[in-house]
Parts: C-alpha cells; structure tokens; sequence
C-alpha cells in the first residue's frame, strides 16, 4: 500500500500552498481588483439608470399634474367663453326686441300723427264746406247779396261755432 499519491509529501504539500499563495496574488492583483471595478461601475451605472428613472417618472408625474391643470384651465375658460355667448346672445336678442319696439312705437305714432293730421284736414275741409253752406242757405234766406264785410261776419261766426262744436 504504499500508494505515492496517498501518502503526504511535506514538500509537495508546500509548494502547492506556496502555488496558490502566488496564484491568489496575482489574480488578486489583476483579475479581482478590475473585477471588483468592473462589479462597482456596473453598480454605479445601475444606480444612476435607477436615479434617472426615479426622475424620469417625477418629471412624467409632474408633466401629468401640469396637463390636467392646463386641462382644467382650459375647460374653465371653455365655459367661460360659452357662459359670455350666451350673455352676449341674450344681450343682442333683448337689444333687439327693444330696436324691434322702437320701431313698432315710431311706425305706431307716425300712423297717429298721420292720422291727426288726415283728421284736421278733413275738418278743415268740412269746416270749409260748411261756411259755403251756410253762406248760400244765409244769401237764400236774406235773398239779397250781403256785403264783403258782413259775408266775413257771418262766416267768422260759423266758424266760431263749428269749432265749439269739434272740441
């Protein structure tokens, strides 16, 4: 049984240790350390997309709260537009029933002044009449032919009396 490979060999056993003592070092050296700076950029990078993404949906979040608001101050100003034409349309249509009675009032008291002055013409006109009438049924009751003067008496006299009658 003496099996070389069983049996421990002091020297062998130390140059294996001392082996990957000098291994250990220098993958220490040149494999761990840009390892390990490879690990903590990679982290870094991590840590600042993570940041970024943070500010990302801060900034998403806030451009959502400033859009609802312009919405807001959008359809607030929408109503108000809509509120000032319908103010504005119920202005112009009452200013217009107004024009509208205006216009009514004026053709009414122009039909009235119309009709006043077709009035007084016809008075006039009947005034005149009757002082012819009355001169002729006055020159055939006298029968005679009256002078000017006393032709102007009569009819001032008939005309005195037409009037106290029309008022």
């Amino acid at each position: 049984m003496d099996n070389p490979l069983v049996q421990p060999d002091p020297g062998l056993f130390i140059w294996t240790i001392l082996t990957f003592l000098v291994l250990l070092a220098l993958l220490a050296k040149f494999a761990w350390r840009p390892l390990l700076q490879a690990l903590d950029s990679r982290q870094q990078a991590i840590r600042k997309a993570l940041d970024d993404a943070q500010q990302a949906k801060q900034e998403l979040e806030r451009l959502e709260q400033e859009s609802q608001r312009i919405i807001r101050t959008a359809r607030a100003e929408a109503e108000s537009i809509i509120t000032s034409s319908r103010a504005d349309a119920d202005r112009l249509r009452e200013e217009m029933r107004a024009k509208a009675r205006a216009e009514a009032d004026a053709i009414v008291r122009n039909a009235e002044r119309q009709i006043q002055l077709e009035t007084s013409r016809a008075l006039q006109q009947i005034r005149a009449e009757a002082v012819d009438l009355s001169v002729q049924i006055a020159s055939k009751i006298i029968q005679r032919n009256l002078s000017k003067e006393d032709n102007a008496r009569l009819i001032d006299d008939v005309l005195k009396q037409v009037e106290s009658r029309a008022n």
